[in-house]
């Protein structure tokens, strides 16, 4: 994934000058030109991150006295509204999604606001009762590969509660995997993954999302859902019923607190509301006087 960024976007117009004539002047033009090829202020920031890591290195190993990528003006990143489900949308899509193959899955992404890398990269040892660790993401490479990769922070690398309804269909989900394993035979491939196809390897979140999410989308009637909504679902529903901001953090595997907040920050007018409420009730007694 890295090496790819650096292959598309920084060796065409820069492979060929040596580090120690890089300019900020000459990486600034390429993200430039990557905002004009329309590419998305996210894969331009992306890029830098790799670009001026590797750089990083090269300072630190003597080979340049100092980093250019310090000295360029990245695209602004715009902040895409959020959509959330309402209690009822949500248990609409969920219905619909309860014959699916892979009604497990979407439960699991829902009830625990795991990315879907997150929940296709589970394992079933991650797993003791209501209980989940989460501890690495699936990758899949532009040639069909798959690798597994670590959390980029501690906090990323976290363990969930998981109502025992989830909990339940977990196991279902086991008991049917094992005959599907039985019935493959030596075929079977066993990586312990929790989601996996019929030969034992992890799924292709691209194929789930055209073959299985979107159907259970139009049958829901909920045409621009996205994947990635459950996931905002999930923090919404916790922090509008007055989950503590710390708890929902860590449920979701943010930096902070603060990142949290400001990610969700549509629920802080409501959560203000409650606690004017509450501390009516306290200094004031219930009837406010």
């Amino acid at each position: 994934e890295y090496e790819a960024l650096l292959r598309l976007h920084i060796i065409p117009p820069l492979g060929d000058r040596k580090l120690s004539q890089l300019t900020a002047a000459e990486i600034q033009r390429v993200y430039n030109g990557m905002t004009e090829r329309k590419l998305s202020a996210r894969t331009v920031r992306y890029t830098h991150s790799v670009l001026r890591s590797a750089l990083e290195q090269a300072v630190k190993w003597g080979l340049l006295s100092r980093n250019p990528t310090k000295h360029v003006d990245l695209p602004r990143m715009e902040r895409r509204e959020l959509s959330v489900l309402s209690v009822e949308e949500l248990g609409r899509f969920l219905e619909a999604a309860r014959e699916d193959r892979w009604y497990a899955l979407w439960e699991l992404l829902a009830a625990t606001g795991m990315r879907p890398a997150e929940a296709l990269g589970l394992k079933w040892a991650d797993i003791e009762g209501h209980r989940i660790r989460i501890q690495r993401s699936l990758v899949r490479h532009s040639d069909g590969r798959w690798t597994l990769k670590e959390p980029k922070t501690s906090r990323a690398r976290r363990t969930v509660t998981i109502p025992k309804t989830v909990e339940q269909t977990l196991q279902r989900h086991r008991k049917e995997q094992v005959e599907q394993r039985l019935q493959a035979g030596p075929e079977y491939q066993d990586h312990g993954f929790v989601f996996a196809v019929s030969n034992g390897s992890p799924l292709d979140w691209k194929v789930v999302v055209q073959r299985h999410f979107k159907p259970i989308r139009k049958r829901a009637g909920l045409p621009g859902l996205r994947p990635y909504d459950l996931r905002h679902t999930c923090a919404t529903l916790l922090l509008g019923s007055g989950e503590n901001v710390k708890v929902v953090s860590e449920r979701l595997g943010h930096a902070s607190a603060a990142l949290t907040l400001d990610v969700y920050s549509h629920v802080l007018p409501d959560m203000q509301q409650r606690a004017a409420e509450r501390l009516e009730g306290l200094l004031f007694g219930a009837d406010g006087q």
